[in-house]
């Protein structure tokens, strides 16, 4: 009998596929191209579409999610196009994918397993491959029951009623849980020490760098600006999940200002619980960066929906970040003003704007956005479309609070001088007689000059001009 983790390890790579979906009342889909999203991802998985069913209801069916009637004609439409598997556009559960399978007799997938899917063969790095192993085992937890009967099917049923097979069977499946349970624990608790160590390492980058993070809809440019922006080297490609690892450079604002930025994995619509905890420490950088540039194609048919899932995912992230603080009851990191975390400020850049035939789009955005910025992170150069906008929107948020001070320090205190040297404009300096002793006359953020306060002792600090915004938002 085969083992069940081959029910997370089933392709469809070149196999024909039928997509299928269920229209409730409640459905988020794009109804210009109710199965555009689906057919990418299973294009992604490998598959080959040839052909869609979906119906329309004002609820589920319990046992089939889909009608009973409309199963049979989905086997049929299966038989007719010569297709080995269903992709639907749901989760389902176990029982409802036996259920399924048991009428169409062809192997039934639901969203959830081919997102995974997808992950698992872009998963590059260790700690991409131990958080989609996670979340493979979190969805296959539950459905173990069901998988045992589903490969029993594909092999031939041959111990399906047999005397004396249900025991054995029952006892594998008990060894096949505890297993599924202690490699869960094992891989949460290698995932909870990488969660932590990311974690320290996004606070440390915070109380040094300005930090800015390019979140949005999968496939919507982010490497592409990140890579524009920084010469970061991002893979960037036109798919869905080209990457799945967030990159870190440093972006140069000009005049002696740069800020870290990164580029973070891609939101989708309906992505799986599972993933969205299993990537938690990914997803770090979008819920602790003190910007957050939403990047939305907009030249996309379907750009409203996606960007109500890109809203709606960070703000159940940044949710998570509130709960998480009140179980530990850490004190969570300062922000800008020190008064503890608060969510990071959103920015939307409207990208691909070159690609529409006229400024409609653009103008009924701008109404519902205001402070959006319209980009071509294709363009070229420095300044291409939205770039400079960009660049003095960012500088004037990093540097928020500036003052002008003298700070006057020893020579021997290198991670002092580094700081001001890297974080603030110096505009004049003077030594003592014995040189030991500099006083740099500085342009600075003032939360970099709290943090040199509160760094040593024996700096000393005089502010010349008090603390003001330059260019701001008015509502900065």
């Amino acid at each position: 009998m085969p083992a069940p983790k081959e029910r997370t390890t089933i392709k469809v790579q070149t196999e024909r596929a039928v997509l299928a979906a269920v229209r409730l009342p409640d459905s988020t889909y794009d109804a210009v191209n109710p199965f555009g999203e689906l057919r990418a991802l299973a294009e992604q998985a490998g598959a080959v579409v040839v052909g869609e069913m979906e119906q329309r209801a004002s609820k589920r069916t319990a046992a089939t999610y889909m009608g009973s009637g409309k199963v049979k004609e989905l086997r049929a439409l299966c038989e007719s196009l010569d297709a080995g598997v269903v992709i639907f556009d749901h989760d389902l559960s176990p029982r409802q994918i036996a259920n399924i399978e048991e009428i169409v007799e062809r192997k039934i997938i639901d969203r959830s397993e081919l997102i995974l899917d997808i992950f698992a063969a872009r998963a590059t790095t260790h700690e991409a491959k131990l958080q989609v192993e996670l979340a493979q085992l979190e969805y296959t937890l539950p459905r173990l029951r069901a998988m045992w009967s589903h490969l029993e099917r594909i092999t031939g049923g041959a111990g399906l009623g047999g005397i004396g097979t249900r025991g054995p069977g029952e006892q594998q499946l008990e060894i096949d849980r505890r297993l599924a349970q202690r490699k869960k624990l094992d891989l949460q608790g290698e995932l909870n020490d990488i969660y932590a160590r990311k974690r320290r390492m996004v606070q440390d980058r915070k109380r040094d760098h300005f930090t800015v993070g390019i979140v949005g809809y999968t496939n919507a440019g982010k490497s592409t600006l990140f890579n524009a922006l920084t010469e970061g080297g991002a893979y960037a490609d036109d798919r869905l999940f080209a990457t799945l690892v967030t990159r870190t450079r440093d972006w140069d604002l000009g005049g002696g200002f740069s800020v870290m930025l990164s580029d973070t994995v891609g939101f989708v619509r309906d992505l799986p619980h599972h993933l969205i905890a299993s990537f938690r420490a990914t997803l770090e950088e979008a819920t602790h960066a003190d910007v957050l540039l939403i990047m939305l194609d907009v030249a996309d048919a379907a750009a409203d929906l996606e960007y109500q899932t890109v809203v709606k995912t960070l703000d159940e992230l940044e949710e998570e970040v509130r709960e998480q603080e009140r179980r530990d009851g850490n004190l969570p990191e300062q922000n800008l003003d020190g008064e503890g975390w608060t969510p990071p400020r959103r920015i939307l850049l409207l990208n691909k704007a070159d690609k529409l035939k006229d400024n409609r789009e653009i103008l009924v955005w701008k109404q519902r956005v205001p402070d959006a910025i319209v980009i071509s992170a294709l363009q070229p150069g420095p300044d291409g479309l939205g770039r400079r906008e960009l660049r003095d929107r960012i500088l004037a948020l990093a540097q928020h609070g500036l003052v002008e001070a003298e700070i006057t320090l020893h020579m021997s205190d290198g991670k002092a001088l580094q700081r001001l040297e890297n974080r603030a404009k110096v505009l004049d300096r003077r030594y003592d007689d014995s040189g030991a002793r500099v006083t740099m006359h500085v342009r600075i953020g003032r939360r970099q000059l709290d943090m040199l306060r509160s760094g040593s002792r024996t700096i000393q600090i005089k502010e010349l001009v008090p603390r003001r915004g330059i260019g701001l938002p008015a509502d900065a």
